[in-house]
């Protein structure tokens, strides 16, 4: 059994909350805001909050030798700083832009179709990705993470959101309803088009992977990702 903080509860947060007693653990620290906080007793973290309390949380975390796993978007121009943070500190710290075990498979699809993809002329690629109206970063990081796997085996150099740019992947960013997640990667030409997809039914697969990281990453040291916990 592990004493859990939960830094951010919202809708992300309750859930993993259910989760995590269900697995036999105890939430021992729920905070809302970017606020202080204590972290005694806690064997480890997980963190949903927002952009401007994600750095906050993951550095006190760190500064107080507690593991840190962190799926809050928007920060990443700082991941570097924290990953530095952790190896001074000898902590643990892993991020994901999206904890979803089918997401992270879908990771390495995605990395694979765009090797296939490469030497074959003719094939534009674009993405889109569909949230809930509550969510407050455009585009997620499931599909920056997704542009990055492109960018690897390809020459696009980058991504521009809801316009087209050469040598860019265009992502379209729409946010309607309560949809969970949905990513889709096109590879269209004027003779044919390539799409595969990853549609999330609910918060759930997201929350389970999150509460599965940390259950891995308790005992360890280092910097991590989802790949490392389910070994891809």
């Amino acid at each position: 059994m592990m004493n859990i903080a939960l830094l951010g509860y919202g809708r992300m947060g309750q859930t993993i909350e259910k989760i995590a007693e269900d697995r036999g653990h105890k939430i021992g620290l729920k905070v809302d805001k970017n606020e202080d906080f204590s972290l005694k007793n806690i064997d480890v973290a997980i963190d949903f909050s927002i952009p401007e309390a994600a750095l906050n949380n993951i550095s006190t975390c760190l500064n107080n030798n507690v593991p840190v796993v962190s799926g809050t978007t928007g920060w990443l121009d700082h991941y570097q700083e924290m990953t530095q943070l952790c190896k001074k500190n000898n902590g643990a710290f892993l991020y994901a832009s999206n904890f979803s075990v089918g997401v992270n498979i879908f990771f390495e699809l995605n990395k694979q179709l765009a090797k296939m993809m490469q030497h074959v002329a003719g094939y534009n690629v674009s993405m889109e990705e569909i949230h809930h109206i509550h969510k407050l970063d455009a585009p997620s990081g499931t599909a920056i993470s997704l542009a990055e796997g492109i960018m690897e085996h390809s020459d696009n150099t980058g991504w521009v959101l809801d316009k087209k740019g050469k040598e860019k992947i265009t992502i379209n960013a729409v946010r309607e309803g309560e949809i969970p997640g949905t990513h889709r990667i096109s590879y269209d030409s004027k003779i044919d088009e390539i799409n595969i997809e990853h549609k999330a039914h609910s918060r759930e697969g997201f929350a389970l992977g999150a509460v599965i990281a940390a259950e891995w990453l308790q005992d360890k040291s280092g910097v991590y990702s989802m790949k490392d916990v389910l070994g891809l």
